[in-house]
């Protein structure tokens, strides 16, 4: 496996992992990356460098980043996340992986890319769940704020340095998997 093939992967985990805290927002940082020649994509996803690609992108990014801090509203984009945060954390990783059998990018992609994307959403979706909880809905912004920065200090960082962004990426993964077991109940047998 080449160097290439290994950068192409980490890019990928890195903007998967993004995707779990904003849907678009990697996307967008993607297709304006591809845009304008920073990375070279799959041949069979070059379309994601296209210029109506970036202007979706980037209005779909807009749009999500407005929504999560109007209440109430966050809470069912994150019902609606959850599957479109796996399908979009595939979509980037199949993306950006080079020089790879199509069977193992797919596998890769969808365990990866999908996986991480998934296990982080869920991650945030609870954690809104817990402030809408706990103050009525106005911690939210708060909450929404933190997502929005941490996905684009991972995603840029993916970008420029993907062997930083997956380190953030584990580290992002262990924090959740710290806090899933402070909270999950304990069962006595």
């Amino acid at each position: 496996m080449s160097s290439e093939t290994i950068i192409s992967i980490f890019l990928g985990v890195g903007l998967a992992a993004s995707v779990g805290f904003r849907v678009f927002l990697p996307l967008f940082a993607l297709s304006l990356a591809s845009y304008n020649g920073m990375w070279d994509l799959n041949e069979h996803w070059e379309w994601i460098g296209s210029l109506a690609a970036l202007i979706t992108f980037g209005v779909a990014t807009l749009v999500e980043l407005f929504a999560y801090y109007i209440p109430w509203v966050d809470n069912l984009l994150d019902g609606l996340a959850l599957p479109l945060a796996a399908i979009a954390g595939t979509a980037v990783m199949v993306s950006t992986i080079a020089n790879l059998d199509p069977l193992l990018t797919w596998s890769l992609a969808i365990i990866a890319g999908g996986g991480t994307a998934s296990a982080v959403k869920g991650a945030s979706a609870t954690s809104r769940l817990a402030s809408t909880a706990t103050t009525g809905g106005l911690g939210n912004p708060l909450v929404a704020t933190i997502e929005t920065a941490t996905a684009g200090v991972v995603t840029v960082t993916s970008i420029i340095a993907p062997v930083i962004g997956v380190l953030m990426v584990i580290g992002i993964l262990i924090v959740i998997f710290m806090i899933y077991r402070k909270l999950r109940p304990r069962i006595n047998t």
